[in-house]
């Protein structure tokens, strides 16, 4: 038999002080994997589910440790630093390893249950001063369902408050595993028109509609976050449909509305990855404000951020 703190899954970050992934000061860990493709993804590290790096070609100093260092020669150098050609990559992680300046960072390591519940400990007193706790993130922490329900059996023992942020795309059997063991959940909705969401994000709706509306029946703590993209779900029409999806479905502890931002559009160069959304502005205050009424025709309260 497998015990908990024997079960490993592979995460990308461990994020101490956060302030936005739940009420108070929290811990994030993030997990490596997601099923949704969401072309505004500020973290597009985290969805594919194997391990990757990511390159800081302003660090790079030309040395060639990493193409000496690669056993695959899936490194070679050219004038203007090292080519990584990933047909060749097996991903083993040597030329992360041996770059001085972290040129080269390596997204994604196997940790256990044992090592991740020891670092989000270390701020337990900062969860007790704030109502903060542990969230877990990603990528989709429900792509790995036996290490993210040992993580939180694990909390629970030890008196650590959780949250799970999740895209929803999940059987329904995978949400109630986690039930009796997850003190909040933080729930993207992105669309409601099945067509938008599946261009955007490469996968249908429908599962992801049944799983809020059953959360919401089980009165489980629920802060549905619904990104606001520009010309994706911005729309008085769409809003509507959200709003009154949300509704019809339950009463939320709250619904925030993040706007579309840009930060994470360098990672995707760091990663040889095409940034569909180039075109995108983030919506002005005016933009937001109009989204925020239109919700609170049908929902309440609804907040900016967070």
């Amino acid at each position: 038999m497998t015990h908990d703190r024997e079960i490993c899954g592979t995460i990308f970050n461990i994020m101490r002080f956060a302030l936005h992934d739940g009420p108070g000061i929290r811990t994030t860990v993030f997990f490596k994997g997601c099923p949704l493709h969401c072309q505004w993804c500020h973290n597009p590290e985290s969805i594919a589910a194997q391990p990757e790096w990511l390159f800081h070609e302003e660090r790079c100093l030309s040395c060639g440790l990493c193409a000496r260092a690669c056993p695959e020669s899936a490194i070679t150098m050219a004038p203007g630093g090292p080519v990584t050609h990933p047909e060749k990559c097996t991903r083993c992680g040597a030329c992360a390893r041996i770059c001085p300046t972290e040129a080269r960072a390596w997204m994604g390591d196997q940790w256990s249950v044992e090592q991740v519940i020891k670092e989000v400990h270390k701020d337990r007193s900062f969860y007790e001063q704030s109502g903060g706790g542990v969230t877990f993130s990603g990528g989709e922490p429900l792509q790995q369902p036996l290490f993210l329900e040992a993580l939180l059996r694990a909390c629970r023992q030890r008196g650590l408050p959780t949250a799970i942020d999740t895209c929803g795309f999940a059987p329904q059997q995978v949400i109630d595993t986690m039930l009796p063991w997850t003190d909040l959940w933080l729930f993207d909705l992105k669309a409601l028109n099945p067509e938008t969401h599946k261009r955007f994000t490469g996968r249908d709706n429908q599962q992801i509609l049944a799983n809020l509306a059953h959360l919401l029946k089980q009165n489980s703590r629920v802060r549905i976050r619904v990104p606001l993209i520009p010309g994706v779900n911005d729309s008085a029409e769409e809003i509507g449909r959200i709003g009154a999806f949300i509704r019809a479905s339950g009463t939320p502890e709250a619904v925030h509305i993040l706007p579309y931002h840009r930060i994470g559009v360098e990672k995707y160069q760091r990663l040889n990855k095409k940034y569909t959304l180039s075109d995108r502005l983030p919506p002005d205050e005016a933009q937001v404000s109009v989204a925020v009424n239109r919700l609170l025709e049908f929902v309440n309260p609804v907040i900016i951020g967070g």
